[in-house]
């Protein structure tokens, strides 16, 4: 696995080593010995999740207050802009966001630690998108940064408005938000 370290340097793009002939491919989705070494992180992932969304879905920024979760992202059909924020007040990037492309084709997988926010925008016309987290699901803490927050400085690649969720419309602008300490 070859790690690619991001500008913020907590988030990683990760690489597997793809096996592929005339039949198709094959490839470790996960290893967590494998992870460990290629990123120095002890992480134990409890909960999988799958979203599948079409074209212009934008989901995010999405965050846990309580019970925040790691992220290990990856798109197994179609293509994401996928965008991390750091949420964490003592961190030298804290208010910093990074953004990168997942697809299919390349099959790579993104870090995104405890303590960032995390989104998505649909580029293909339909994209499966897998996740594993550090801790479960707590509605009662989750939160949303607003997306198109000026001071987040995201460049989203949108042709026209994006489709979003209630709650990721009415998410908090950045000046506004519950943050990490």
């Amino acid at each position: 696995m070859k790690v690619i370290r991001t500008e913020l340097p907590d988030v990683l793009i990760l690489e597997p080593k793809v096996f592929g002939d005339a039949r198709g491919f094959f490839l470790e989705s996960y290893n967590k010995r494998a992870f460990r070494d290629a990123t120095g992180l002890h992480v134990e992932f409890v909960q999988d999740n799958h979203s599948s969304s079409r074209r212009g879905v934008l989901r995010g920024l999405h965050y846990q207050i309580r019970q925040p979760q790691g992220k290990l992202v990856r798109v197994i059909a179609g293509e994401v802009f996928d965008v991390a924020v750091d949420l964490r007040r003592s961190s030298a990037t804290f208010g910093r966001s990074v953004s990168f492309n997942l697809d299919a084709t390349s099959k790579r997988l993104a870090w995104i630690p405890p303590g960032f926010a995390h989104g998505f925008l649909v580029l293909s016309d339909q994209a499966e998108f897998l996740y594993k987290t550090t801790d479960y699901y707590a509605p009662e803490h989750e939160r949303s940064l607003l997306w198109s927050d000026p001071a987040l400085g995201i460049r989203w690649p949108l042709q026209g408005e994006p489709i979003l969720a209630e709650r990721d419309a009415r998410g908090a602008p950045l000046r506004l938000a519950e943050v990490f300490e």
